[in-house]
């Protein structure tokens, strides 16, 4: 079909398309029209965007590639999601991608809106070679110390992976007692997509726990805040006194209750 047969409505069909014939580009290219052009040029700049997305995310794989190249084949990526909050238990993700699977915005979960986190979350789990979580309750951070805790979690979780990693990326902190060889990356979230998936795991299954604990004690804002100490769930700590979940091991809550 040639573009004179192409309405403007027609073309905007077509390019709404992702992919579309190079024959049919290079006649468009030759369309006068000023509503064609532009919407060539964002089909175009559509395009630059996908290739521009597709690298990033593979830059992603450059600590995991590294590893593949000594040997290691399954390789786990593992993150926390609420070490600092208030309320709520700390919860560590860990996962097991295929080897360079493009993930489109896959990211640190703090860089992604919900709506992305909970796509990726459900397009992670459904591809991953494995991917678990482990859930670090009050009780146990209250008692331990949260870092503590946090490291108990990622031990159970890459220990509740199946199959086993060979060798695991850790975000910031070490896990010295793993059997598997094992690196720990400063903002690791960001950098490695094993992690960058992991902490996605992690901030969404700990933020539907949140949504849970908003509907169980109401008036604290956890469905909003997640159990961070913002101004207003300070404010409701002071207005209803703390509830089961938070921890009182914290500040302010410690001194509170001292």
């Amino acid at each position: 079909m040639s573009n004179s047969r192409l309405t403007v409505s027609q073309v905007a069909a077509l390019l709404a398309q992702d992919t579309v014939e190079e024959n049919m580009i290079n006649i468009l290219k030759d369309d006068s029209r000023i509503s064609v052009i532009r919407l060539l040029q964002k089909w175009q700049q559509r395009q630059l965007d996908h290739i521009r997305e597709k690298e990033r995310v593979q830059s992603l794989y450059a600590h995991e590639r590294v590893l593949k190249s000594k040997g290691f084949q399954r390789i786990a990526g593992i993150d926390e999601a609420g070490r600092g909050p208030l309320a709520g238990p700390v919860v560590i993700g860990a996962v097991i991608m295929p080897d360079d699977y493009h993930l489109t915005h896959l990211n640190d979960s703090k860089k992604l809106t919900a709506s992305q986190r909970l796509e990726l979350y459900h397009e992670i789990k459904s591809v991953a070679i494995a991917a678990t979580h482990i859930v670090v309750d009050v009780e146990e951070i209250d008692q331990l110390n949260i870092y503590q805790a946090t490291i108990k979690g990622m031990y159970a979780a890459i220990a509740a992976l199946c199959p086993q990693p060979d060798a695991v990326l850790v975000d910031a902190v070490p896990l010295p007692e793993l059997e598997q060889h094992s690196l720990s990356l400063i903002g690791g979230d960001a950098i490695s997509a094993s992690i960058a998936a992991a902490s996605i795991i992690a901030k969404v299954e700990r933020d539907q726990i949140m949504d849970e604990m908003d509907r169980q004690f109401p008036g604290y804002g956890f469905a909003k805040h997640k159990g961070y100490g913002t101004s207003a769930h300070i404010q409701a700590i002071h207005r209803q006194g703390p509830c089961p979940i938070h921890r009182r091991s914290f500040e302010p809550i410690k001194s509170w209750e001292g």
